[in-house]
């Protein structure tokens, strides 16, 4: 594996530690990544030595703040190559950038009749706001299958997106399947009929290279907590055009031009959308997440990640105890694999590996209409990052052993 990866685990303190008397094994990177030392002592920087509102302030403090803050802003825009730094909106996270699109874009431009398509993999924050704005608008709600490998039915793509299409919204990579999407593809099919493409970058950003410009996305969100920033921060991209003819998602001070009595008027690009005090402190560390990884290079995070899943994924496939959902070639596989063990409840299986220090995830992960698809209640789901080994996964490997054993034999390994 990459070297220079993996010799990256000094530089996260929460990793050296023990859970029921067992090294930390931390597999859980899909709901939130752990933060470098460099992020935490950003905050820290910004508290003790430059905390102030950002914007409008003329003293030292507030220009010192209203510099980090904007750096921050260039950073993720060389980041994922947006056009300019107008097109990178600072929001909560992932739900709140696809919410502000429903309430803002959705509302504008979709009217009785239209249709929306997104696939049947993805997370609820990326079908609840257009299942409800389908609903209010008197719209149609279309999914796109799976093929039986488990990736995104790309003839089935092309059959639902239609003259009627008006926006198509995917996710980048799913957080239960492993699988990562065709984006390029798909938005052609969007623009071929006029339509928008959404990307939920969530599951992507932390883990591949994302050049917006080539793939030709319409807007793309993502969250900080996900790629080693601070949580309550993401960024949601937008082509200026189309950011430009979009309402105001809020409204209060910092996005407006001037107030009359009886009318307003809202400022330039990209505060237009980012109304009161925003997360300050979240993105500047989110900008000091971003320097980290480009310092590693995501050439490498990728090339780190697929060497653990060419190593792990072979064989939990080839265990006929275990279940795995999701393409079987590691080579069109993410770092997030989801399984079950057969005859044991998820919930019960990442507690029992949790007593081996191995933390993963069990539930529907937010996708309930693809647990239906998949025709189960749950999965566990173990999902990887730039600071897992071999060990973790060797540790992963030999806890799945003593669970099964405990399950079938009513005993485990003393401790």
């Amino acid at each position: 594996m990459d070297t220079k990866v993996i010799n990256v685990q000094a530089d996260f303190p929460i990793l050296n530690q023990q859970v029921n008397d067992e090294r930390l094994v931390y597999l859980d990177n899909a709901a939130t990544a752990q933060k470098p030392l460099v992020v935490t002592e950003s905050l820290d920087k910004f508290y003790h030595t430059d905390n102030a509102n950002v914007h409008r302030g003329v003293h030292t403090l507030a220009e010192r703040a209203t510099a980090a803050y904007e750096a921050a802003r260039s950073k993720v825009k060389n980041f994922i190559n947006a056009n300019e730094a107008a097109e990178v909106i600072f929001t909560k996270g992932t739900t709140d950038g696809l919410n502000m699109l429903a309430s803002t874009y959705g509302e504008q431009n979709i009217h009785e009749g239209d249709e929306i398509v997104i696939s049947i993999m993805e997370h609820h924050s990326n079908l609840i706001p257009w299942q409800q704005l389908a609903i209010r608008k008197h719209a149609t709600l279309k999914y796109i299958g799976l093929t039986a490998e488990g990736e995104l039915d790309l003839v089935d793509a092309a059959a639902k997106i239609t003259n009627r299409t008006k926006i198509v919204s995917i996710a980048h990579a799913s957080n239960v399947m492993g699988t990562i999407n065709p984006i390029k593809e798909l938005a052609n099919l969007a623009h071929e009929v006029g339509a928008i493409i959404i990307v939920d970058g969530a599951q992507a950003i932390p883990h591949i290279a994302v050049d917006v410009q080539k793939l030709d996305v319409d807007f793309y969100a993502f969250s900080g907590h996900k790629m080693m920033g601070p949580t309550g921060i993401g960024v949601l991209y937008g082509k200026h055009e189309l950011l430009d003819q979009m309402n105001p998602y809020q409204f209060g001070g910092e996005m407006i031009d001037f107030v009359y009595q009886q009318k307003s008027t809202w400022t330039q690009l990209p505060w237009k959308f980012e109304a009161g005090t925003q997360n300050i402190a979240g993105a500047i560390g989110l900008g000091t997440a971003v320097d980290y990884l480009t310092d590693i290079g995501m050439e490498s995070v990728a090339q780190h990640e697929q060497q653990i899943v060419d190593y792990l994924l072979p064989k939990l496939v080839a265990d006929d105890a275990i279940e795995v959902y999701g393409p079987k070639n590691p080579q069109k596989h993410s770092g997030v694999i989801a399984f079950n063990l057969k005859g044991i409840h998820p919930h019960d299986l990442a507690t029992a590996l949790d007593m081996e220090g191995v933390a993963v995830r069990a539930g529907h992960h937010c996708a309930q209409p693809l647990m239906e698809y998949l025709g189960v209640v749950a999965t566990a789901r173990a999902s990887f990052y730039l600071y897992n080994t071999k060990e973790d996964v060797d540790s992963f490997l030999n806890a799945l052993t003593e669970t099964k054993e405990f399950f079938n034999h009513g005993t485990s390994k003393a401790k």
